[in-house]
């Protein structure tokens, strides 16, 4: 007879993604963030250069201030790491909170 091993897997993912949306991480894109983060059991950080927050906490992601431009890192820790991290991502970086980008000036 074998012994079965039970071990938790601790699943760590990361990503940075770049705030595209003209008027950045204001409190509307924010909330869509935290409601995301929150469908998920995993604990999930966002950081910039000067702050780490509660991905799940509107008050503490308000603090990044990130304007369109800024750079942050997502970290998910959890069983379900991997669907939030691609949720996130794609929020940010695909559907730009469903706000406009600004326009690329037309090359002439």
């Amino acid at each position: 007879m074998q012994a079965e091993e039970n071990t938790l897997e601790k699943v760590i993912c990361e990503a940075e993604v770049e705030i595209r949306n003209a008027d950045g991480l204001h409190m509307r894109p924010a909330m869509q963030f935290v409601d995301i983060a929150n469908q998920f059991e995993c604990d999930v950080t966002v950081s910039n250069t000067e702050n780490s927050v509660d991905g799940k906490s509107i008050m503490q992601m308000s603090m990044l201030a990130a304007t369109c431009g800024t750079k942050l890192k997502i970290t998910t820790e959890g069983a379900d790491a991997q669907e939030a991290i691609k949720a996130l991502r794609e929020l940010v970086e695909d559907k730009h909170f469903e706000e406009p980008v600004p326009s690329e000036p037309k090359k002439t």
